[in-house]
């Protein structure tokens, strides 16, 4: 198992940045909470949490994203 510290203050720009284990590992991180989903159970990982996304052109995905916040 990968330590979680060894991402913090990177970016995720280009798949280029990163190892295949650390894809790999992301991955894996992806796929936890879409199982304990499925599974009926609570994930609360990013409760209280923010995120913040950026688009290059505007669209409705911006707009709706910005009117959530």
């Amino acid at each position: 198992m990968m330590n979680n510290n060894k991402f913090k203050g990177r970016d995720f720009l280009t798949l280029r940045d990163y190892s295949t284990e650390e894809i790999s590992y992301l991955l894996q991180l992806y796929k936890e909470p879409k199982a304990k989903q499925k599974a009926g159970k609570t994930y609360q990982t990013l409760l209280g949490k923010a995120m913040r996304m950026i688009f290059e052109k505007s669209s409705t995905r911006t707009r709706v994203s910005f009117e959530v916040i």
